[in-house]
């Protein structure tokens, strides 16, 4: 299968808290995470033709995303099941502070993907490469293997679309900002948070935000800032935009659905401007159910919603 956009990353198998029950127990809803598996399955149901660069375990949890993946239309066909490492866990605990995570990736599949396990022809056909911070941040060799991907990339001509997704746990600010920003100079679509931008460089401003990641390079940078919206620039123009207001519910994986449904818009020739848009009525819809993958909404849900918000507008 020939696809537009080739993914690569960590997914972790997701157990998500659910209302406490009458009982008083406290239950967990079975899922799936790992943010550019997430981004991946955003791009797919908005259209695009998607594909998946990582390594799982062989066992159920690595069983499960297979079918999952299959089940959502993303080729797996360059994923590695491994029998020596698991596939990685996670838990989403919510309170008044807002969603949390628990962990359990140490010595996971994807953490043990290196350089020698990228898949150059795959990535030659692609349109666009897509990683994150914490495809890198997971382990040493998961870091070189992104810049192997990243060098394919370029040196053939695929466009690079990267989010600093910055994790505490994974790795130290200086540390992580050094590797976050040399692959950030060698993409073309830079979607970083304003948390992590804050966290990675010191800057709160959002226009020195974007200032600084245009110098690194890339020709778009989407700066996601959460309840404030989204702020779009290019070296010649920048466009604040709005978020979309919906009943919050859980707001798991919404910047992955964000960055996947962006990069779906633009490779099917929207304008940066347009991509932003749409994404951020996506991302806000996936916050309106439980999980990271499950509320993703598809292009019919989005298209609905953007509709109905323009036909609230007042005439001009």
């Amino acid at each position: 299968m020939s696809v537009d956009l080739l993914c690569m990353g960590e997914p972790m198998l997701e157990f998500n808290m659910q209302p406490v029950g009458a009982d008083g127990r406290r239950l967990y809803l079975e899922g799936h995470g790992g943010d550019t598996s997430n981004a991946a399955i955003a791009a797919a149901r908005q259209g695009a033709r998607v594909g998946y660069i990582t390594a799982i375990g062989a066992d159920a949890a690595g069983d499960s995303f297979v079918d999952l993946w299959q089940r959502e239309g993303v080729d797996a066909s360059t994923v590695i099941q491994r029998a020596d490492r698991p596939t990685a866990v996670y838990f989403v605990t919510h309170s008044a502070a807002g969603h949390a995570f628990l962990h359990y990736r140490a010595g996971s599949a994807a953490a043990g993907f290196g350089p020698a396990d990228v898949p150059a022809a795959a990535i030659q056909t692609a349109q666009m490469l897509y990683a994150s911070g914490i495809s890198q941040g997971i382990s040493d060799s998961a870091a070189d293997a992104v810049f192997a991907a990243i060098d394919v990339a370029r040196a053939g001509g695929v466009a690079v679309a990267y989010d600093t997704n910055y994790r505490p746990r994974l790795w130290p600010p200086r540390r992580a900002a050094a590797i976050i920003h040399a692959a950030i100079a060698c993409a073309d679509y830079a979607l970083p948070s304003l948390d992590d931008v804050t966290t990675l460089t010191g800057i709160a401003d959002p226009d020195a935000a974007l200032d600084f990641y245009l110098r690194l390079g890339p020709k778009v940078v989407v700066l996601k800032m959460g309840a404030a919206g989204a702020y779009v620039a290019t070296a010649s123009w920048r466009q604040r935009v709005a978020a979309f207001a919906v009943r919050h519910v859980d707001a798991t994986g919404a910047g992955d659905t964000f960055c996947g449904s962006f990069l779906a818009r633009i490779l099917d020739g929207d304008d940066p401007l347009a991509a932003t848009r749409y994404a951020g009525v996506a991302a806000a819809l996936k916050c309106t159910g439980y999980g990271a993958v499950a509320p993703i909404p598809r292009a019919a849900e989005v298209l609905q919603a953007m509709q109905a918000a323009d036909d609230r507008q007042p005439p001009q």
